[in-house]
């Protein structure tokens, strides 16, 4: 059984033309900080939205990883007739993962304001600041460097191992377990890192310590559950355009109501942990926490805070809640986009307020960053899509897969 997707011209041409287009505005953006009267917001500002969209994009292909250990170690069918998608995708990890080590590198040690100071990070430069003082022995280069080096590398180092291992799986003999149990043992490997990681101490270094006053305990569940239906979202994207093209013939529309659960789940999930953070701040009321929320809710980004609980809670709540729509092609597709746009909008509210104040935009600089990030996620992944069958046929629970029925 053989399943082999042969990238269209329309879709290579495109992820061409978005990652020209995201080069073009780096160029100009670069251009207009070196030519014109730029300001410390200025300078601020290009450097704040590569770190956003290289760790939003991180992060959230790095859930494909997540959900294809969670899923071996659970020993699920459901997946398998689509394995390929995630595999693709978390094989890829390392593109982003490297571009993101080096935007932050690049603003830990050379972005300064005309001051001196790194108002992106501002731990990096703590004066006479008794609080970023006292966090200094967590809080300095050497650790953040560190951490992120070797964050980074296993991620990457997973994504595409188990890549690999389920390529292998395909020439090996018919039934045969020994591949099947090392993916087993090495996705516990996994979690354990993702739970130290992703969940941990890495969205503190590369998020939270933007605003290094303010902390929270449920910052990274936070930033995970955000990432996580993002992810669900844009592997869905994926099977319904491989679908589209007549590829992944095996898989029905119960695979996608699977999905379509996941994205519900995992947004009431997240609207879970958005409510937990709130109440708990909003009900202790005390200056040092209040002050996150103060500047989103009461403060120039009002507007993309209540945009975000609209797009991320109320529409998925509304639109997806019955069974028809989850299986629904149209309507499952959308819901994908307006989620991957309203995480990256929560994404964007997590980290412009600490170096940009009230000035933010949303404007070409903006959107063309994204748009060049974007193209370069189909481009790698649709290529890695194409260098195998998307059916692993040698998979034991394949056959599971094929019959699976979504209650």
């Amino acid at each position: 059984m053989n399943d082999r997707f042969e990238i269209p011209g329309r879709l290579k041409n495109t992820s061409l033309a978005l990652i020209a287009v995201g080069v073009l505005t780096l160029i100009a953006g670069i251009a207009t900080l070196l030519l014109g009267h730029s300001t410390d917001v200025d300078r601020a500002r290009f450097w704040a939205v590569l770190l956003h969209d290289s760790i939003f994009f991180t992060l959230i292909t790095t859930v494909s990883i997540f959900i294809q250990a969670a899923v071996s170690l659970a020993q699920g069918g459901w997946l398998i007739t689509y394995r390929r998608v995630p595999e693709a995708i978390g094989a890829n990890v390392w593109v982003f993962a490297t571009i993101s080590a080096l935007i932050m590198f690049m603003i830990v040690f050379g972005f300064r304001d005309a001051h001196g100071v790194n108002t992106i990070y501002p731990w990096v430069t703590p004066g006479d600041d008794k609080v970023l003082l006292g966090k200094k022995p967590f809080l300095n280069p050497g650790m953040f460097v560190g951490f992120t080096v070797i964050f980074l590398g296993l991620w990457a180092f997973f994504g595409r191992k188990f890549r690999a291992m389920s390529i292998a799986q395909e020439s090996a003999p018919k039934n045969d377990t020994k591949i099947y149990w090392k993916v087993f043992r090495l996705s516990g490997i996994f979690l354990f890192v993702y739970a130290l990681s992703q969940m941990s101490t890495g969205p503190w270094y590369w998020i939270m310590s933007v605003q290094a006053h303010w902390y929270s305990t449920l910052f990274s569940w936070y930033t995970f559950a955000s990432a996580l239906v993002s992810g669900f979202s844009l592997i869905l994207l994926w099977v319904v355009y491989l679908k589209n093209q007549g590829n992944l013939e095996l898989v029905t529309k119960e695979h996608i109501h699977d999905l379509g659960k996941f994205m519900f789940a995992f947004s009431i999930f997240w609207t879970y942990l958005w409510f937990a953070q709130y109440m708990l701040i909003w009900y202790s009321n005390q200056p040092d926490e209040t002050v996150y929320f103060k500047l989103r809710q009461q403060g120039p980004y009002s507007v993309i805070f209540y945009a975000n609980f609209i797009i991320n809670f109320c529409m998925p709540i509304l639109i997806l809640m019955s069974r028809p729509a989850k299986r629904n092609y149209f309507t499952i597709t959308f819901m994908a986009m307006i989620i991957i746009f309203g995480h990256w909008l929560d994404f964007f509210q997590m980290i412009m307020p600490g170096p940009l104040g009230g000035d933010w935009h949303i404007n070409w600089y903006e959107i063309g960053i994204f748009m060049g990030f974007a193209g370069i996620l189909i481009f790698t992944v649709s290529r890695t899509l194409s260098q195998a069958s998307l059916i692993p046929s040698n998979n034991i629970l394949l056959k599971e897969s094929i019959i699976h029925v979504s209650p």
